[in-house]
């Protein structure tokens, strides 16, 4: 067998504090600095990271453009189905007129609603957002004319489709739910 070198242990002898500090004191420092806070976590949540600074504002761009992108793709998208649905054909210079329009509108409300989602007003008003479009949405498909739902549809899709990914996963059951209560309770489909 082979034999184990055996370690030996110091103690470390204790020394005296430099300074003396009185407990008050101690704690008096310990306020100061902010470190119960820090631990006790009284900083909002949607304002700080998690070591408790502010997101920087490039930070939050990245966020909201990292959203921007592909539902502006979903917009896109949903106003060529909907010209294809009715047989009417889309030109690139339409696609760029609805590009112009809407995107600088979605980037803004998806920057300030990305920057403030954890708040609880803002989850109720992306909750009540929810209940707003998506039967609004569903009713056109069923009861609008297809001009109508050429123009509109796309947008009422897209913020629908981000209301219900932005909200806590309980708020968007619940307004899922609801809507499709709302559906069958009127007898309206989903598709034409």
């Amino acid at each position: 067998m082979p034999t184990r070198n055996r370690q030996t242990t110091q103690t470390i002898p204790e020394q005296e504090p430099l300074v003396e500090i009185s407990e008050d004191e101690q704690w008096r420092l310990i306020q100061e600095t902010g470190v119960l806070r820090k631990i006790s976590g009284t900083q909002k949540p949607e304002e700080t990271i998690d070591n408790g600074e502010p997101l920087p504002l490039a930070e939050e761009i990245f966020n909201a453009v990292v959203l921007i992108m592909p539902f502006t793709f979903f917009l896109i998208m949903m106003d060529i189905l909907i010209h294809q649905q009715y047989a009417q054909p889309t030109t690139f210079g339409d696609i760029a007129h609805r590009l112009l329009t809407n995107v600088p509108i979605l980037s803004i409300f998806v920057f300030y609603t990305t920057r403030h989602k954890s708040n609880p007003r803002m989850q109720l008003a992306l909750f009540l957002l929810s209940l707003a479009v998506g039967p609004r949405m569903i009713w056109l498909i069923n009861r609008g004319s297809w001009l109508v739902n050429m123009r509109q549809c796309p947008q009422f899709a897209t913020i629908w489709l981000y209301t219900v990914v932005q909200l806590n996963i309980n708020w968007a059951v619940l307004s899922l739910v609801m809507i499709g209560a709302w559906t069958w309770f009127t007898g309206m489909k989903l598709v034409r």
